[in-house]
């Protein structure tokens, strides 16, 4: 049998050789400074984004209200984030609506925080947080993503490699931490990152936040202040006015950091697959989570929350029993789960091989463009419920076409 203290010393020695190991492949393999670039946007998407008609688009260009962006192929406009943003401020300086090209918060409005959760993996939960995060991102709102999952899933999106690029700090962790004599929390501006999507930044995630699951009890104990539900709630109001919305993205547990996440959160989302094994396991959350957030309530950890909806992942509609059940959910339980389903395609799992969103892609050089049209279709549309519920939660319904 392995004593306790030489297969501690093994571990941690397997540990430093694989991570120095990842490091060295790394530089071999990657360009030094390699970047995410995000691809440029056509006028049709560009006036869905913006809430015109394409001939909106094109008379305002005509008119000179907007500046001309780059031309490819045929003479056709197109458009990076950043164009996108320069033309979407420029027409809320001139419009009877101002809020139609900005979206946000208007004065009295309280940030937006929206955590994903569910019991179980593999349920497209990072995905649909990164997904949404982009797609309103693009629709006008300042968002910020905070990756709250040591697997840090979420980070690797960005063209990160957390094991490698925060071994020594720089995630969650070090804005939540608690004291230890030598090492104490700090502002959350520290770890912020801005991100290669205008309007969308990034609290990365890492192994280093499993320290907290192990280290609260022990501060629970000796009464550290702020106690655990607090911490990220109380970093994230550090940083509130330069927001619209948070999305959190949480482990797949109901563990100290999943329940920091959702003393923080205005509004929770939480991630089905409509299949048995999946359902049963949302009930055993949902049943875990009730108990929880009750004694959370009575201790002052949270109060009352805009909305908890459901939303279906992976939902295939070639699957007739998946049909069913997510009919079967909705009856059961009604306008709480989200009207478009997040549908299983392959242009989704091929995009996330690349560490990509569908909106990432490039429809114009793909080979399967039908399938991918579909894909951002959903995408889209589940996205466009969640933004009327944030709208409502604001006290206002969605913008109008121009």
């Amino acid at each position: 049998m392995m004593m306790h203290q030489v297969l501690h010393d093994k571990l941690k020695a397997d540990a430093e050789r694989l991570s120095e190991a990842l490091e060295h492949m790394s530089k071999l393999f990657l360009a030094p400074k390699e970047e995410k670039t995000l691809r440029a946007f056509t006028s049709a998407e560009v006036g869905e984004l913006l809430r015109v008609s394409d001939g909106y688009l094109r008379k305002a260009h005509f008119d000179g209200r907007i500046p001309e962006v780059e031309q490819g192929p045929g003479n056709k406009r197109l458009y990076s984030a950043e164009n996108i943003l320069q033309i979407r401020n420029i027409l809320a300086q001139n419009a009877k609506d101002p809020f139609q090209f900005l979206p946000g918060r208007r004065q009295g409005d309280k940030l937006q925080i929206w955590s994903t959760v569910n019991f179980k993996g593999g349920s497209s939960k990072t995905t649909t947080t990164v997904t949404l995060g982009m797609r309103l991102a693009l629709r006008g709102y300042r968002v910020c993503l905070v990756d709250a999952d040591p697997q840090a899933s979420l980070t690797t999106f960005f063209g990160y490699q957390p094991e490698i690029d925060f071994r020594h700090g720089g995630t969650l962790y070090d804005a939540i931490r608690y004291n230890d004599g030598e090492t104490s929390r700090v502002p959350i501006v520290e770890v912020l990152r801005k991100t290669y999507f205008p309007n969308l930044d990034l609290v990365p995630g890492g192994i280093m936040l499993s320290e907290f699951e192990t280290e609260t009890p022990t501060a629970l104990s000796r009464g550290e202040q702020p106690v655990f539900f607090n911490r990220i709630r109380d970093s994230l109001r550090q940083v509130e006015d330069d927001y619209d919305i948070v999305l959190i993205d949480c482990p797949p547990q109901l563990g100290y950091l999943t329940m920091a996440a959702v003393c923080a959160s205005t509004s929770l989302l939480m991630t089905i697959i409509p299949e048995r094994v999946d359902l049963a396991s949302a009930s055993q959350f949902l049943t875990m989570a009730s108990g929880v957030l009750e004694v959370l309530y009575s201790n002052g950890g949270i109060g009352a929350y805009d909305n908890f909806a459901y939303l279906l992942t992976r939902f295939d509609t070639a699957i007739s029993t998946q049909q069913d059940l997510s009919e079967w959910l909705r009856q059961l339980l009604g306008d709480s789960v989200i009207k478009t389903p997040f549908v299983k395609s392959s242009a989704v799992s091929e995009a996330g091989l690349s560490q990509k969103t569908i909106f990432e892609v490039d429809l114009a050089t793909t080979k399967n463009r039908k399938t991918y049209e579909r894909a951002l279709e959903s995408v889209m549309s589940f996205s466009n419920d969640i933004e009327k519920m944030i709208q409502s939660a604001w006290g206002r319904g969605g913008t109008n076409e121009a």
